[in-house]
């Protein structure tokens, strides 16, 4: 039977949050850790994916303005709002000790997991959504995703336990066509707490933990150990912060390019949306991507997947593009979680024939 620690680093400020999750990976690909279960929270802060721009999915002015914090995440996913009122969970886990073919497989199983420990706690009826949703009756309760980095996987996801849905959607920018996808009208429509599922009572934080800590007991068959976080964790931790996660540069290196010679596309499916920027160089038939950008809430492993397929359709001639992604996704074969390489097709052809037609 596996063993997991589990361990609790508290309300922390939400760059460190991020930057201890760097730290618990690294160290765990070193063999430094165990495989690890940690629960977090956060003071007010608006959270983007890792493959997201900062302008296009949170009201950054507003939350400057109201003391939210502006964090990036090192997994992929869409923008959220955390606050007190919720709890992030954590996995960091060895893949050989429990071996799973795909990242898809390993979303299910745990949010199955974790909606099992919610559902026997509370006696709700929590169900995993594909592709990485926990929801009772169409509602979201948890968000989740994750990455693989060499033999570790690193997922994670939220409990809404106490929210206001109004305080949380005037933080973030929802593109209509999520609400659309969902046939909403509002989006605070999408989300539910435990707080209203349980008549207007909140649970403890406790309690919520031990739920979770039962699911993935009962349904991975592990042993769960009570630990601390450890002074290697939090002295790699400050370090990362220091240096990169904690820093404006971090925060804001993705960003919408518009402007004179960017052409644009975006798709929007099941699995969530992708945009392309494309600038173009040269005229005629010998036009090619002079530099290409993608964003969404997206996940992929390897996270740096989205920098590789971007360097390599730099220089590509612009009838060559659609080719160049199946080559570069045929040679690389990454885990896609919710969008597929024909998405990263079509969107990027749409982006060069705009361009071509500018």
């Amino acid at each position: 039977m596996a063993v997991f620690r589990a361990i609790d680093t508290g309300l922390r400020e939400g760059r460190a949050q991020i930057a201890f999750d760097e730290a618990l990976i690294e160290l765990h690909k070193a063999g430094s850790i165990p495989d690890t279960v940690r629960f977090l929270r956060f003071p007010p802060t608006a959270l983007i994916g890792r493959h997201q721009a900062m302008s296009q999915e949170v009201k950054v002015e507003h939350c400057r303005a109201n003391g939210i914090g502006l964090v990036r995440r090192i997994t992929g996913g869409g923008a959220i709002y955390f606050d007190e009122g919720q709890i992030g969970w954590e996995v960091v886990l060895s893949r050989k000790r429990m071996p799973m073919p795909s990242l898809g497989d390993y979303t299910r199983a745990i949010c199955e997991a974790v909606a099992h420990g919610l559902s026997s706690a509370f006696g709700i009826d929590a169900r995993f959504r594909p592709r990485n949703d926990i929801e009772v009756g169409g509602q979201k309760l948890c968000g989740t995703g994750g990455f693989f980095d060499g033999d570790t996987l690193f997922y994670q996801g939220t409990v809404l336990i106490d929210v206001d849905p109004a305080r949380m959607m005037a933080c973030l920018n929802v593109p209509a066509a999520k609400l659309q996808k969902r046939d909403l009208d509002k989006a605070e429509q999408r989300v539910t707490t435990l707080k209203a599922l349980l008549g207007g009572t909140a649970p403890e934080i406790a309690a919520v933990q031990q739920a979770v800590l039962l699911g993935l007991r009962e349904k991975l068959g592990v042993e769960i150990q009570p630990g601390v976080p450890l002074d290697a964790e939090e002295e790699l931790a400050k370090k990362i912060h220091d240096e990169s996660i904690g820093t404006d540069d971090f925060v804001y290196e993705i960003d919408s390019p518009r402007g004179a010679g960017i052409s644009e596309a975006s798709l929007t499916g099941a699995g969530g949306t992708v945009s392309a920027f494309v600038r173009l160089e040269g005229t005629g038939g010998t036009r090619r991507v002079r530099e290409v950008l993608l964003t969404g809430d997206f996940f992929v492993t390897p996270p740096r997947m989205v920098l590789d397929l971007e360097a390599a359709l730099r220089g590509v001639a612009v009838g060559e593009v659609g080719a160049a992604v199946d080559r570069y996704f045929a040679a690389s074969r990454p885990d896609l979680l919710t969008i597929a390489p024909q998405d990263f097709r079509k969107v990027i052809e749409e982006a060069v024939a705009a361009g071509g037609m500018s």
